[in-house]
């Protein structure tokens, strides 16, 4: 299974952090790239040298037009999930999203336009209250890889030793 995140409405001025941590979110549960609505080298940057020392083969675009690459990607053969607090509930249809090969999940940062609802194929609550969309990208995708996305090791410079206290870092020198 192959997925891409969608990041719409990114807006430079304003969500550096939150977009970093969906593109964090997304590398570390399982996402295999992520799209940046508008342009923002810092947040390309910051996301390209987390893999870079971390590991993994997760890659970063942005300044891509979102309706384009929703039509492109829907074209292609691919299924488009927009989670939403709006949306069906997870359970209801993460058996179903799990069957498919490709899939794009939209991830809104401002009010969402109505076309991405109509076009996308499912639009998915995470629960039915406000939150964090990052909160609803690791949600969503710790359900669609059934954890198994959390076992993964990116092969990377340096890596975690899980430990009962204290940080143990491993630097291969790679």
């Amino acid at each position: 299974m192959r997925i891409t995140v969608l990041r719409l409405g990114h807006r430079p001025e304003r969500d550096k952090r939150i977009t970093t941590h969906v593109g964090l979110v997304a590398r570390a549960f399982g996402a295999d790239e992520i799209l940046i609505e508008g342009r923002d080298e810092s947040v390309v940057e910051s996301l390209r040298d987390v893999v870079n020392r971390w590991g993994g083969s997760f890659s970063v675009t942005d300044g891509i037009a979102w309706r384009d690459e929703l039509r492109r990607f829907r074209d292609s053969g691919g299924k488009i999930v927009h989670l939403t607090m709006y949306g069906r509930r997870i359970d209801e249809v993460i058996g179903e999203i799990r069957s498919c090969e490709r899939i794009m999940v939209v991830v809104g940062a401002e009010k969402v336009p109505p076309d991405v609802y109509d076009i996308a194929d499912w639009n998915v609550a995470v629960g039915n209250q406000p939150h964090s969309e990052v909160a609803a990208l690791a949600v969503f995708l710790d359900r669609l890889f059934m954890g198994e996305e959390l076992e993964k090791d990116f092969g990377g410079r340096l890596k975690v030793i899980p430990a009962a206290r204290g940080k143990v870092v491993l630097d291969r020198g790679l």
